[in-house]
């Protein structure tokens, strides 16, 4: 053995000691305990048409049941999910030491116009949970007639090797699974649950005044919640404003171009919308550099996974201002949405022991998740139902163009796109 190949062999084995020391170390770090209590707060801020049913959510059964009535215009919890133009503020609050509890407040600064404070109730009763019954086959089932495309990619012209195509009267369940793959990375965030207390709620459903801001001091109170749930929210978790989108059919060419949001960390844009006149066409484009429906993408989503998909050029950077439709991707009547994705923030006190040894038993925990979404039809500008501008003297929400009994009131192409919709799903 020379010289050279002697120290080689010192070194692994060095290296191989110094891992198996480290494995060691990590084995006997003690696991983390769950935080006593737990805050959920979620922040949007919806603009465009407004339509209700449709906030952050690209799913053609969803749009079509928010066009059938999916909301009241009331502000209730889960706005941030699918509410109208405006901002929202749901809030869900947790603790341990109390799993019945029914109220509880949470100080909120001056800025927000809603201070001094926010009563959170738990809900009267438990959500459904979905049934695990197999769904029942009839025997003279048909499967649905038509074709699905995807486009994908900003420009003037349709790339090469696009589009894919989904023939649904061919197509297995294994083809619609390959077909739907859609990135995604949404987490827990505030929810409805027996003994967990949420805003807003029925003893408080005041909307959220235009203007506000929830930059400053919060903190929570309640039997079993620690006295110590205390703390500062900062900028980057502010109410995001309103998507500005400006649009303009150059040929056929739709160039979309937007203001710049200070505390987005990426933007996305997705359409849906049909193909030709009485044909059972649906089409998909988004403005990934990648394959991507995009489904999944249209809500909020954790830092780590943004900045992934940024790199992996899915989500546009936020020093992005225009993207532009392929010409001859759509018919007439297609959907439009934007996100702006905000900054996720996870507090927790006290913060976790520097000791590898030591086990860290948090006091509380907040999660923070904030957008901003855009719905509109493609082609037609903002201006229709953008954010209110006075919101202080309490009042709902505009509905003056909604018929709960169908579509009608929405403009000819969102109407054009239900009924392709009902064609090809066969309903």
């Amino acid at each position: 053995m020379n010289q050279h190949t002697s120290l080689v062999v010192v070194l692994a084995t060095m290296m191989a000691g110094c891992l198996t020391q480290a494995q060691a170390a990590k084995d006997k770090q003690p696991a983390d305990k769950p935080p006593v209590a737990q805050a959920w707060i979620d922040v949007a801020t919806f603009s465009g048409m407004g339509m209700p049913g449709m906030g952050g959510n690209m799913n053609p059964m969803a749009a079509l049941g928010g066009m059938f009535g999916g909301s009241s215009g009331k502000n209730a919890f889960g706005n941030t999910i699918s509410g109208g133009a405006g901002s929202w503020l749901d809030v869900t609050l947790y603790t341990r030491n109390n799993p019945k509890l029914e109220e509880a407040i949470q100080n909120v600064p001056s800025g927000s116009k809603l201070a001094p404070e926010l009563k959170l109730v738990s809900p009267l009763k438990q959500k459904t949970p979905p049934s695990d019954d197999e769904p029942v086959v009839k025997d003279d089932f048909e499967p649905p007639k038509g074709k699905i495309y995807l486009y994908w990619g900003c420009g003037d012209a349709i790339r090469s090797g696009q589009p894919k195509v989904l023939d649904m009267s061919r197509a297995s369940i294994e083809d619609y699974k390959k077909f739907f793959v859609s990135r995604r990375a949404t987490q827990r965030g505030a929810h409805l649950a027996l003994g967990r207390p949420v805003w807003p709620n029925d003893q408080d459903s005041r909307l959220v005044p235009a203007g506000a801001s929830l930059v400053g001091e919060h903190a929570f109170k309640g039997q079993g919640v620690p006295a110590s749930f205390k703390f500062t929210l900062p900028t980057p978790q502010d109410i995001m404003p309103a998507i500005e989108l400006s649009q303009r059919n150059d040929s056929g060419v739709y160039r979309l171009e937007w203001k710049s949001i200070p505390t987005a960390r990426a933007y996305f844009l997705a359409a849906m919308g049909g193909r030709g006149s009485g044909d059972n066409e649906m089409v998909f484009w988004t403005s990934s550099d990648v394959p991507e429906i995009g489904t999944g993408l249209l809500d909020y989503q954790t830092n780590p996974a943004v900045d992934r998909w940024l790199k992996e050029k899915v989500l546009l950077s936020t020093d992005t201002r225009k993207c532009a439709v392929p010409k001859g991707i759509f018919g007439e009547g297609a959907m439009l949405h934007m996100i702006a994705y905000g900054s996720e923030l996870n507090l927790a006190h006290p913060p976790r022991p520097t000791d590898p040894t030591a086990t860290w038993e948090p006091e509380w925990a907040a999660r923070i998740r904030v957008k901003s979404v855009l719905n509109a039809m493609l082609g037609m500008e903002q201006a229709m139902g953008s954010a209110p501008s006075e919101r202080d003297n309490g009042s709902q929400p505009s509905r003056e163009n909604e018929d709960k009994s169908g579509s009608e009131g929405a403009p000819d192409g969102i109407d054009q796109g239900i009924k392709k919709l009902k064609g090809i799903f066969g309903f």
